[in-house]
């Protein structure tokens, strides 16, 4: 591999980490080419991708990122997950995949630039989908103005029933 192949590689590379909200660092040592595919079809469903490179260019491409956190953890053998929008979906496959192949490890994690921890990945992973908490959030919004549309149509409309219990009283009493 010439200089120009490997600068082309570490450009790539970096423009990936560039326009990444979410990363992952795993070990993949042991696994299946198999294995990886499987991993690799399913973070294509959530605009993701996973990436397998040398340490020493992923050290390169990392470097003026906001990933720039992850460069102590590209050691061994390193694949590095990377999600372009919602970092919910990719999280949960990857957080099923570690717990269904033993021998994917993962290491670190950067979410938006904050480094988070396999635990944090884990906790990640729980989250609702976007979609779902969109729902929530209109649900509550929708409950406030309902809510009160009905505490303000409760005043004229006790107001209402006083008048009628008025009412009927007079003309029972007429009777």
């Amino acid at each position: 591999m010439n200089r120009d192949e490997k600068a082309s590689i570490i450009s790539e590379l970096s423009g990936s980490f560039g326009k990444s909200k979410f990363a992952v660092v795993a070990d993949y040592c042991g696994l299946t080419v198999s294995q990886l595919q499987n991993i690799r079809i399913e973070l294509r469903k959530c605009d993701a991708e996973i990436r397998v490179a040398k340490n020493t260019f992923l050290k390169r491409a990392v470097a003026d990122t906001p990933s720039s956190c992850l460069i102590e953890d590209f050691s061994g053998t390193t694949a590095v997950i990377l999600a372009y929008s919602d970092p919910v979906g990719p999280a949960k496959v990857v957080a099923n995949f570690a717990g269904d192949n033993e021998k994917f490890v993962i290491r670190s994690a950067v979410l938006e630039g904050e480094r988070i921890t396999a635990d944090g990945l884990q906790a990640l992973s729980k989250l609702p989908s976007r979609e779902v908490l969109l729902g929530q959030l209109l649900s509550v919004m929708n409950a406030v103005p309902t809510g009160l549309v009905r505490v303000l149509s409760g005043v004229p409309r006790t107001f209402l029933y006083a008048l009628q219990a008025i009412g009927d009283k007079k003309s029972a009493s007429d009777n």
